[in-house]
């Protein structure tokens, strides 16, 4: 298997970091658990990066994917999460590059498998807004899934991701539970391992005063901030994995 992922922070695994400051991600997690299943023999890269728009994704990324040599035997796609914290997203207009991206994979012969973000709308500024938003993406792509007999994982409305134990500090990313969650969602759905478990219980999160202003002041106003300059998180970034890295197999327990 040669597996190749595209998409933006969700997919290029922000929120899941390792101890050197590198990100691991659901998509990583996948991987290894195709690799887990096959004792060995995946390929896997990463092309993803965080801050970039639907556009680029399915354009851009979709295109060095299916340039590596040899070709990916499987790409997953999430994309259109920065979109919707713009004013006036043409939702709309996302599953149109959706399906082109659809259309251009099956033109060259590789399975597409098509996945929703989680709803991080409970805990956000405007979340009501965004919620809305990513909830008619997800019915757009998901019937645009259906139509054309493409894989779809609906991470969207996975009640148990909601809880706030699987997310970040910023609200926005997943951690690693939540990014684990995820990759035993996909890995589920696609009949490479069991249904995904429940994290555990957890406690909701402070959302007093003095911890509402410390999240605007660490995590709302840089992002502002950023967007007044008109930058991006994934500006000077280039993806972590963009060509094959061969993906071991788990080592056995001995004994």
């Amino acid at each position: 298997m040669r597996y190749a992922a595209i998409g933006d922070s969700f997919t290029e695994g922000v929120g899941d970091e390792l101890p050197d400051g590198a990100v691991r991600g659901w998509a990583d997690r996948v991987a290894a658990g195709f690799a887990a299943g096959r004792g060995g023999q995946v390929h896997y890269a990463n092309l993803a990066v965080r801050g970039r728009l639907l556009a680029p994704i399915v354009t851009e990324q979709l295109e060095a994917a299916l340039a590596l040599d040899p070709a990916p035997t499987l790409i997953t796609l999430n994309g259109g999460g920065n979109d919707m914290l713009r004013p006036g997203c043409d939702v709309a207009g996302l599953v149109a590059l959706t399906e082109r991206a659809v259309r251009r994979c099956a033109e060259a012969g590789v399975r597409l498998v098509l996945i929703s973000g989680a709803d991080p709308s409970d805990r956000l500024p405007f979340g009501r807004t965004i919620h809305r938003r990513a909830a008619r993406l997800t019915e757009g792509v998901a019937a645009l899934a259906a139509a054309h007999g493409v894989d779809f994982v609906d991470v969207f409305h996975d009640a148990e991701i909601r809880r706030p134990g699987y997310w970040s500090a910023d609200r926005l990313h997943l951690n690693a539970a939540g990014h684990e969650r995820v990759a035993q969602l996909v890995l589920a759905a696609l009949g490479e391992g069991p249904a995904a478990r429940a994290a555990g219980h957890d406690s909701a999160a402070a959302r007093g005063l003095l911890a509402e202003a410390r999240y605007y002041r660490e995590h709302v106003l840089p992002w502002l901030a950023r967007r007044l300059r008109g930058r991006s998180s994934g500006d000077g970034r280039v993806a972590k994995h963009a060509t094959w890295i061969p993906v071991p197999a788990p080592e056995r327990a001995s004994g």
